[in-house]
């Protein structure tokens, strides 16, 4: 499996919100990451209409965690952005292939996705989330 950049961003976003103790911006995740602020606009807004994160507006208003850390899992947030996570469009279809009657390829790689899912759902993103002082540090660097 191949992550996209959107996945790539809201994990980033996602570690990152874990580290704060106080509401973050779109802008300080985006400068944080040297990342575009549209790109980080339009993760925080899929992240908010999935639950992950809460966006308040107005004055001391701006981004926070919807969610403990310890209560969401690496895999979880990849299957809510990712539209597709098969290694190949057989293993999600039956008939996408000529030789799918016969073919054990499918079997074999349905199972290697399913192992590599089981890791990342047993993984939390507070066990992914490096320390507050790891990130202020890239700010000096």
């Amino acid at each position: 499996m191949k992550l996209t950049t959107q996945t790539d961003y809201a994990l980033r976003t996602l570690m990152y919100l874990a580290t704060r103790d106080t509401r973050a911006n779109v802008a300080g995740v985006a400068s944080l990451f040297n990342i575009s602020v549209n790109h980080v606009a339009k993760v925080v807004n899929l992240l908010a209409r999935e639950g992950y994160v809460r966006s308040i507006r107005g004055v001391g208003g701006g981004i926070e965690l919807a969610v403990r850390p310890e209560d969401v899992t690496v895999g979880q947030i990849i299957e809510t952005i990712e539209n597709d996570t098969h290694l190949l469009p057989c293993v999600g279809s039956d008939h996408s292939c000529v030789i799918h009657s016969f073919c054990k390829l499918s079997g074999v790689l349905a199972n290697a996705e399913r192992i590599q899912m089981d890791y990342l759902n047993s993984v939390t993103l507070a066990d992914v989330v490096p320390t507050r002082g790891q990130l202020d540090q890239l700010k000096t660097e």
